[in-house]
């Protein structure tokens, strides 16, 4: 008798996109602020509906909720509240919401016309940083050019291919992830490393082999 092979556990990559994907279908879809058709949704209805759809584990939805909203894709909307008891006492209370930004609607659709530029009201000067902004929108550290423009071309390549589009969007996220930590003075070397991991299976794309190969070249020796 052939022996079963057990699924896979899906990656955090993985979760975090469901996860995002899950918030902005409910933005899209919402007639009120908050509530049951509410664009913002309580953590336990949350953990509840996606771990009816996707089989996820409340350990999965709170660590890669921390993380979504560490990244600016999702916030929390917290209401206070007070009620006073019996004896007097006036009692404060607060139930959290949660709903994704325009950032991170915009790590799904892609940047629009009313899509504030990154460092809108940033004196870049006094940072002491020196940005550049690539062919594809995206500004970064100058320190990071060459990699920088590798991405692009990796992301030009991946956009204009024959791939099926939920993983162009998949993979062009991941680099535009990539990208964002270019954007320090000290990047993330664990996030960036999350995503190219992510972003190297686009070698089995048609024509891409050689551009990840390329990006490669840069990014192992950043990550060392």
């Amino acid at each position: 008798m052939a022996k079963r092979t057990l699924p896979q556990p899906p990656t955090n990559t993985e979760i975090r996109r469901i996860m995002l994907q899950y918030f902005y279908d409910r933005n899209r879809n919402a007639t009120s602020a908050r509530g049951k058709k509410g664009s913002a949704v309580k953590i336990s209805d949350v953990k509840k509906q996606l771990k009816a759809s996707y089989g996820l584990t409340q350990q999965d939805v709170q660590s890669n909720l921390t993380y979504l909203i560490s990244q600016g894709w999702v916030e929390e909307d917290k209401i206070e509240k007070s009620f006073t008891a019996p004896s007097g006492t006036v009692i404060p209370s607060s139930t959290s919401y949660y709903k994704i930004t325009a950032a991170g609607i915009d790590k799904i659709e892609g940047e629009g016309e009313f899509t504030m530029p990154k460092f809108q009201g940033v004196n870049i000067q006094a940072t002491g940083q020196n940005i550049i902004t690539l062919g594809d929108g995206n500004q970064i550290n100058a320190e990071f050019g060459d990699l920088g423009k590798a991405l692009v071309e990796l992301g030009e390549g991946i956009t204009n291919s024959d791939a099926p589009e939920v993983d162009k969007m998949n993979f062009v996220a991941d680099i535009d992830t990539i990208q964002s930590q270019l954007a320090k003075s000290s990047p993330n070397k664990g996030i960036i490393s999350a995503a190219w991991e992510s972003v190297k299976a686009a070698a089995a794309i048609n024509g891409c082999a050689g551009l990840v190969t390329h990006v490669a070249g840069f990014i192992s020796g950043f990550l060392t």
